[in-house]
């Protein structure tokens, strides 16, 4: 068995490398630039919106307040007439991507420390590098991924962006597979 604290420099290196990956595909790849949609009529959408003055949350529209409503012919035939939506309010302002980053950093660091957590567990030191490579990089693919499925299965996310996102988690996973590889120890 090998301990978390032994591996704290795969651990963080394999975060900021799976942050630069991010970074590069968001940047230079922009595969993601057709995740999302303009609404049409935008400002006249923004400002019916506005106001109602919705306070920052997840929301669905139409919303049932129970699973008797969401059978009642009511709430039936709003859902047939439309338009049906899961969204997200966030807050006013410009939108400041310095604490997004800094979440996704330190989400990076707690995935490679369940990496670090269940690899210490099931290999040995000297382990062979593709078996350790194997094993990492699965767990991590379904610490970064696996539970977007989640999103397109009950929130009807679109399955491009969330194929995409996965496609994202295994370049993540191989990267993460290949620094715990390469400082694993003998």
């Amino acid at each position: 068995m090998i301990s978390v604290f032994s591996l704290w420099l795969p651990i963080l290196l394999s975060a900021v490398s799976v942050f630069v990956v991010s970074s590069l595909i968001h940047m230079v790849l922009k595969y993601h630039a057709s995740d999302f949609k303009k609404v049409p009529e935008e400002d006249a959408v923004r400002k019916a919106l506005g106001k109602f003055n919705i306070p920052p949350d997840d929301y669905a529209i139409p919303r049932a307040g129970s699973m008797q409503e969401m059978g009642s012919d009511e709430f039936i035939e709003k859902q047939k007439e439309g338009p049906n939506a899961f969204f997200t309010i966030i807050p006013n302002g410009q939108y400041s991507m310095g604490m997004s980053l800094l979440q996704w950093f330190l989400y990076s660091i707690v995935v490679s420390l369940f990496v670090a957590y269940i690899v210490g567990r099931v290999l040995e030191h000297g382990t062979e590098y593709i078996r350790l490579f194997q094993i990492v990089s699965c767990t991590a693919f379904m610490g970064y991924y696996l539970a977007l499925l989640q999103g397109s299965i009950w929130y009807k996310r679109k399955w491009s962006s969330t194929l995409k996102s996965m496609f994202d988690g295994l370049l993540y996973g191989l990267v993460t597979a290949g620094i715990f590889g390469w400082l694993w120890p003998a």
